[in-house]
């Protein structure tokens, strides 16, 4: 008996809306900020393209992002009359994601939500939803898809307290790049690796959704010809929380890009800069960028930061790590977290003076935020300091949901407004320009002498 055709439609709730107005205002005449805001929010959801591949052939798939919320959005995706909607959300967006899932459940059409933020609190998620996916969703989109068929939709699916949906990386498949629309898109994502074994206390993506794991070199090379299909020429953001932790397999990787004339960006941590065979492979990839949390200034802010204060191990060379790279041609975007409880009014200006003095070719600044599932989520609500329980549109990066310890709310926006018009104003942007062209120009000299 020939299956029923039915239709999911796939929505990522794209880009993020700082709530401060001075901080908004500001950013929107810094053009170091807007630029790399701009190419954070074109990206598409890696998560939603990798269901659609997981998709049973009896069901049509449409991917949507849905940036700013008009009638006329809703009114498209109503009549495309979908069997199911699935949402894919981060906490800044999340209450709006709930809100559009009761308007959709009111028409009679089944919503699913997954992502971090679900992942974290899905009790919460499944107030506004028909189903919540938790954690990792390659081995649960069938089985909900399957259980929706049969009228027999659950309301959980996790991968965290049910092994069986626990995805290996040898089963992939390749997201379906082909939904998107190339021409809105400055770059595209790959997925190397999921999670993170560091686990920093603030960081929401470490192991909310999965422990740490790498994907078989193969199937990387598969993504990567699936996206030169439906691309030519494109620009690759792995969608990595820290790509070369394990170094062995690290080279494979980069012998892989090697082989590709494209650029690319990821994250990482410090410790390329201790090998030289990483970074030599890293320039003859092609890789433009990486970016590399530093979080503090001062070592004594990052105590306790990260498990076996490893980053506080590596303070001491964080200059000279900084040139090291960089001295390969590869640009290091350093980013920086405002608002520890360690930190003062000296913190900012010892920041600006970090930044100026080390040479980083590009900086990204952001606020300190209690993502919920992380351990600095749990210690301020223990410790009565969340502003308020439901502050997820304040989830930005970029705005303050907490008690700072040595400032008021005020003040700790003050003082990151005034080392934002500073740190993105047109002369640091262009110092730092200028610097990174002097290393690259000494590095094509120095290849020259090196080639006679």
């Amino acid at each position: 008996m020939q299956k029923k055709h039915y239709k999911v439609v796939l929505i990522s709730m794209s880009g993020v809306r700082v709530q401060n107005k001075k901080l908004l205002e500001l950013g929107l005449t810094l053009p170091g900020f807007v630029e790399r805001s701009k190419v954070i929010a074109s990206l598409p959801s890696l998560g939603l393209l990798t269901l659609a591949s997981y998709t049973p052939e009896n069901w049509d798939v449409i991917y949507r992002e849905l940036d700013q919320i008009t009638d006329y959005d809703l009114e498209d995706i109503i009549n495309e009359d979908p069997d199911v909607i699935a949402f894919s959300a981060l906490s800044a967006r999340i209450n709006e994601t709930y809100g559009l899932s009761e308007k959709f459940r009111k028409l009679g059409i089944t919503t699913v939500i997954g992502g971090l933020h679900v992942s974290a609190l899905p009790e919460e998620g499944m107030k506004f939803a028909d189903s919540i996916i938790q954690g990792e969703g390659e081995n649960i989109w069938k089985v909900l898809l399957s259980d929706f068929e049969q009228n027999n939709l659950k309301l959980l699916y996790s991968s965290i307290s049910n092994s069986e949906y626990t995805f290996d990386f040898k089963n992939c498949k390749i997201p379906k790049y082909e939904l998107l629309d190339i021409s809105k898109y400055n770059r595209l994502t790959i997925q190397t690796t999921r999670g993170c074994p560091l686990h920093c206390h603030f960081c929401a993506a470490s192991r909310t959704i999965s422990r740490y794991k790498k994907k078989p070199i193969a199937q990387i090379e598969k993504e990567l010809n699936k996206i030169l299909d439906v691309w030519s020429n494109p620009f690759i953001e792995l969608a990595d929380d820290n790509t070369f932790v394990d170094k062995v397999w690290s080279k494979q990787l980069l012998e892989l890009f090697r082989k590709y004339r494209i650029k690319w960006f990821t994250e990482t941590d410090i410790s390329i800069a201790y090998h030289d065979d990483i970074l030599e492979l890293l320039a003859e990839s092609n890789c433009a960028q990486v970016l590399i949390g530093f979080e503090t200034s001062y070592a004594n802010g990052l105590k306790g930061i990260d498990r076996n204060n490893w980053k506080l191990k590596q303070f001491d060379n964080y200059y000279k790590a900084i040139d090291k790279i960089q001295s390969y041609g590869i640009s290091v975007n350093g980013c920086f977290i405002l608002g520890f409880d360690t930190d003062t009014k000296q913190t900012f200006v010892d920041t600006q003076e970090f930044i100026r003095k080390s040479n980083l070719s590009e900086v990204q600044i952001t606020l300190l935020t209690p993502f919920p599932g992380t351990d600095l989520y749990e210690d301020l609500k223990r410790e009565n300091r969340l502003l308020i329980d439901n502050f997820w549109d304040k989830c930005t990066l970029f705005d303050v949901n907490f008690i700072p310890k040595n400032f008021t709310v005020r003040e700790l926006e003050s003082e990151f407004q005034v080392l934002m018009s500073k740190v993105y104003s047109d002369e640091m942007v262009k110092e730092r320009k200028l610097k990174f062209r002097d290393i690259l120009r000494n590095k094509i000299t120095r290849q020259s002498y090196e080639d006679n």
